[in-house]
Formats: C-alpha cells, structure tokens, sequence
C-alpha cells in the first residue's frame, strides 16, 4: 500500500445500494441494515464467531418422528439453520429453518422464551440464520418441533429471499447466483446430492477392487490424449515456458501403467477452449482409469457396472427418463460397429478403406461438409456423427473406431484400417470413450507423425507429437485397456436434466449485463 495514500474509509458503505437492486428489494436491505443497527444497539453481535450445535435437523427426525402428536419431551438441543417460513400467531411464532441435513420447526412461545426474547425472535427475517437452545415435541397437528428457549441471531441476511411458492425461476440468476438457487430450489439439492453422490460411488466401487486414485499434471508442456480439443494456454514466469491447462489426463495415466502401477483412476478437472452450450462447458470432470492386462471389452464391462453402481446409489433404480425418453441403464447394453450403425441409419456401407473420392460423394450427398486433407477414416467419423449418432436413444457401445481418428488406440486385432476403441452413447450424447490402448512405440510415433502432417496442413485438431509419452512406450507398456467419462454427462442423465449447467455448481457465464 501507499504510504501516502489516506487509508480506505467505511463511510458511507451501509448506504451504499448495489446496483443490481431496485424497487422493493433494495427498500428491504434497508430496512434489514436498520435491524442489524439495533441488534448492535443492544448489545449483540448479528454475525457472531462460533455456535455450539448438539444436532441437525434430519438426525431429530430419525430419533423424534415416532413420537406422538401433542407429545412434549425433556430432550433438550441445540439446533442452527436458516429461516424459511415464518408465521406470527399472536403469543406464538412458528418458524422452519433449515441446515444442511434437511428442515424442522421451531415453536417459539412468549411464555417461554419470555417478552423480549419473543419480541427479538419476531424481529428476524426470513433467510435469517438462527440458533436455538430447546426441547423437543410434536405439535398437536403432528409436527415434529423444538420448542424454543433461547434463540441468537447468526447471520442477518440483507437481501429477501425469493418467493417461497415460486422460487428462484430466472435460469440465468440461478446458475449465476448458486448459492441463492440452493436456498430456494429443492430441485437444484437434489441434482446436487445426485452428483457427488455418483462420485462417491464410483470412487468407492474402484476402491473396493483394488484400483488406485491419483493425481496427474494440471498445467502441461504439451496438451495431449484428446484429439480435437482446444487448449487453454499460460505461461509459467519461472520456467519462461508455454504451458496448457490439460484437456484430458490420458497420456500421464498410461505412464503411470508403464511404471507399474496397473490400476488407476483419476476424478478431476479438465479445460477445453471451445464453446458453452448446454452440452459443453469450458472446464469439466473427467473420469479417466487405466487397467493393465485387459482391452476395451473389458472396459466395456466396467464401465456398465460403474453405471449401475452410480444410479442405484443415488436414484435407486436403472431406469430413468431423460427428455422423453425412458432409459434403461441396466447392462448388458447393445454393442456394435460404428460400420453397422451407420448402415443402418443411411443404407451406406462406410470404410476406411474405400476411395476417398466414394466417401467425399456419401458426403456431398448427405450435405455434409469436409476438409480437403480428411481421409476416408475421417470422413467416415463425420457421416456417422452427423446422421446416426444422435439417433441413438438406449445405451449403445458404439465400436471400431477408424484409425486415422484414433491416434492413441490400437489397431483392430481383425482389421487394421480400425482401431480397439468404442464410445458408449446415451440419449445421443456421448457418455464415454474407451480404447484397447496403443503400446507399440514404432506404431505410437507413426501416428504422431501422420498427425503432425494433418496439422501441417491446417488441421487444427490433429495432436501435438509428444515425445517423453513414446520414450515411456518404449520402456514397455501392457496390454492395457483405459476408459474416460464425463462425470457432468453422467449426473444429467441420472438427474433428467437437460443443460450441463444444471450438474456444475458453479458454470461458466458470460459477463453479468449491468
């Protein structure tokens, strides 16, 4: 700081109105700022440091809800939660708070908790925070209550919370403002409890069998294991270095197969400079795991269980309905080339095999536009993602991916212009991606090369030739199988969601328009 400079002022800042309120809500701040003022008149603090709960809201449930309506009990709590639901009956105030647990009332007597006492409580607001020292009962209606005693504010809130009937329904507020969106919307908890839920699973069935979690490089010299994408670039000061936030774990993961560790997994954020959409955002999470001794059948398999696995123990249940359509996540699901899919959807055999000049007419035909250095593998990937691949409704394994837009799967044991890869697509989306890894380090830095070419000639997609990833090759890597899933495209599917935002906290906006 400045020496000189005066030192900043708070003059004037509980005046100050943010520029986003107006009207009603910003006459309500002040309002609530006068309260916060007579709380500290008082004597109290109305954003004390620390509070002492002996409960939460669902562990009174689970011991009380048997209890008797009009029952009274000597169980005495201490409870924290935010205000929801306020209703002044005179000598009686009911109130619902809520913690992160879940929510209960309060039954707030003037006999008890005496005049000023009641006269405080009746001051507060609703998303106040509020904790409370009482006894347990039910209502003679049958509700579940602590009967209050003492209360103290522990947070004022300034801003009204959004109609209780309604909610928060602007879609923007609601990605834009989380934390108000989890107040008000039971939908958005749910979404949530489903996500970190499915994580939990997952982790804890690999855990189970014996697969180990790490953590790989964030910030990479070169971005590598997933062709096509983006990256987001820096630069480190202290190395004077170019580097990427990574777009996919892959290549560090195999290395680690190399070095001997033979199952891992990894759960973490990966960037990509591309659009936002409802399908897309910039950073994401990615399940990447990597199995020595195995191929992509075997990936296949696991990869159905961990499915299962995430939907029963979040929704209880394989069966989901997603935009209209009814899904069915139990395995085994339908496997089958990307060669017979595509036949069956535009009666057109696809090869990598067949003339370019062929594939360039399914093309033309189809309306399908191609860059001039795409090979038929290429074109073939393009007929595909652009006349079946949204068709496909019920889980399939798409297989046998064309080489050329495969550069880190093997080649096809049956067929060398293809490769050991499939993509598992639900709803038309892809969900995940899966190869019968390449460990051949002549064949590895084949494809690097031909890649190298393809970015040459204006192929922005083509990968970046890493060298340290062959030289691992070289010291002999399994046979190896690997899979990768979106964890965002996961949970959309088992919450019935339609917009990725819905699955991510906090998602990428454009700037807020003042």
């Amino acid at each position: 700081m400045n020496p000189a400079a005066p030192p900043p002022s708070d003059s004037g800042l509980a005046d100050h109105v943010p520029a986003d309120l107006e009207g009603g809500a910003a006459e309500e701040r002040t309002a609530r700022l006068a309260k916060i003022d007579a709380v500290r008149a008082a004597g109290h603090d109305p954003y004390p440091v620390r509070f002492e709960r002996s409960a939460t809201c669902a562990a009174l449930h689970a011991a009380h809800d048997s209890l008797d309506a009009g029952a009274e009990t000597d169980a005495e709590v201490q409870l924290a939660g935010r205000i929801l639901l306020l209703r002044d009956q005179g000598k009686l105030i009911f109130a619902t708070v809520r913690d992160g647990s879940g929510s209960i009332q309060l039954f707030v007597s003037r006999a008890v908790i005496g005049d000023e006492g009641f006269d405080t409580f009746g001051a507060l607001d609703l998303g106040d925070w509020v904790g409370v020292h009482g006894t347990i009962m039910k209502t003679r209606k049958g509700e579940l209550s602590v009967k209050v005693s003492r209360a103290q504010l522990l947070a004022k809130s300034l801003r009204p919370m959004p109609d209780k009937w309604h909610g928060l329904a602007d879609v923007d507020t609601r990605f834009r403002q989380r934390y108000v969106d989890l107040i008000a919307n039971d939908d958005a908890r749910r979404v949530f409890e489903i996500r970190f839920g499915a994580v939990w699973a997952i982790r804890m069935y690999l855990h189970e069998r014996g697969y180990l979690e790490v953590e790989t490089p964030v910030l990479q010299a070169i971005a590598g294991g997933a062709p096509g994408a983006r990256p987001f670039l820096t630069h480190h000061n202290a190395l004077d270095l170019e580097f990427a936030l990574r777009i996919a774990p892959e290549l560090y993961l195999k290395r680690l197969i190399v070095g001997g560790l033979d199952k891992v997994f990894e759960i973490g954020r990966v960037f990509r400079n591309e659009g936002v959409s409802t399908r897309h955002n910039p950073e994401f999470t990615m399940f990447e795991l990597y199995e020595a001794f195995t191929d992509y059948h075997g990936m296949a398999a696991l990869t159905e269980q961990l499915v299962v696995e995430a939907a029963r123990a979040t929704i209880g249940r394989t069966q989901v309905d997603w935009d209209g359509h009814p899904l069915d996540l139990d395995p085994p699901f339908r496997r089958a080339t990307m060669r017979d899919l595509v036949r069956e959807h535009t009666g057109l055999d696809t090869h990598p095999s067949l003339p370019i000049e062929l594939m360039r007419k399914y093309c033309d035909d189809l309306e399908i536009p191609y860059e001039d250095v795409w090979g038929s593998g290429k074109l073939m990937l393009e007929i595909y993602e652009k006349t079946t691949e949204h068709a496909i409704v019920q889980p399939t394994f798409v297989m046998d991916y064309p080489r050329e837009v495969s550069p880190f799967a093997r080649a096809h044991r049956d067929d060398p212009e293809l490769t050991e890869r499939w993509e598992l697509i639900v709803a038309g989306r892809e969900l995940a991606n899966a190869f019968s890894e390449l460990n051949d380090p002549i064949d590895q830095r084949e494809r690097f090369l031909d890649q190298a070419r393809l970015k040459h000639l204006g192929d922005d997609e083509a990968q970046a030739m890493d060298e340290d990833y062959v030289r691992a090759l070289e010291y002999g890597l399994p046979p190896t199988g690997g899979v990768g899933m979106g964890i965002d495209r996961l949970v959309m599917i088992l919450a019935g969601v339609t917009s990725i935002r819905e699955v991510i906290l906090f998602p990428h906006l454009r700037p807020e328009a003042r």
